[in-house]
């Protein structure tokens, strides 16, 4: 059993051309620049990471190198899977969409690799197109009003805020000690442009009230959580 086995997979190997190999590094390198083009128009400044889209490019090349090599070889290729089985990738994703070209990468070597060029053709326009059409959606910003007063001027600060925004504002947080008091009210990006054309701002109206000592306005999007 054992004979037959080392037979099979003696049989199943053979030599690639040096030529097709050359070809499929170049055709990688081609659509790594289009993933390269993709990844950057397709991210804002505040989460585009350039030394993140030099790697997609290498991880592209280094997928193809490896299909190079195990696709000659059946029985290097099992001991190929055993080998990438053991390593762990630690890095953290900032957005979502990092993990959608890393495995846009990967595939793209694994075609590449094969010379499966019209898959990846094909492939890689679908998903380009996609990404750059859908690369600039988001979601709406939040907004958080932070009050800081004296705990006398409790009731004047909720009754301000809920009038202000009628009743609109979402109160998240509300820190009191014996003499001081904190409020975090979360506003959405609709309700900032609505009411932000009134006379007075949010600000003035709080400021009326006595011991009001300050009020942020903090925008809370998915950059700055990260």
């Amino acid at each position: 059993m054992k004979e037959t086995l080392l037979n099979y997979l003696l049989a199943t190997s053979s030599n690639v051309p040096i030529e097709q190999i050359i070809l499929n590094f170049m055709v990688a390198i081609i659509f790594s620049l289009v993933i390269y083009i993709s990844y950057r128009f397709s991210h804002s400044r505040a989460v585009y990471s350039a030394r993140f889209n030099v790697s997609l490019v290498m991880l592209t090349l280094i997928t193809t190198m490896v299909m190079a090599v195990i696709s000659s070889n059946v029985a290097l290729s099992l001991g190929m899977v055993g080998a990438l089985s053991i390593i762990r990738f630690r890095t953290a994703i900032k957005d979502p969409r990092d993990a959608v070209y890393i495995f846009w990468c990967i595939v793209v070597g694994i075609c590449c690799g094969i010379s499966e060029y019209f898959i990846v053709a094909l492939g890689s326009a679908l998903i380009f197109l996609f990404l750059l059409i859908f690369g600039y959606v988001k979601t709406n910003d939040r907004f958080l009003l932070i009050i800081h007063g004296n705990i006398s001027e409790e009731e004047k600060i909720e009754k301000s805020v809920l009038i202000y925004y009628d009743g609109k504002a979402t109160m998240r947080v509300k820190n009191t000690t014996s003499d001081r008091v904190e409020y975090i009210y979360e506003l959405s990006q609709r309700i900032i442009e609505k009411y932000s054309k009134r006379e007075l701002s949010i600000t003035q109206e709080l400021y009326k009230i006595k011991d009001v000592n300050a009020v942020n306005l903090v925008c809370q999007n998915e950059d700055i959580n990260r």
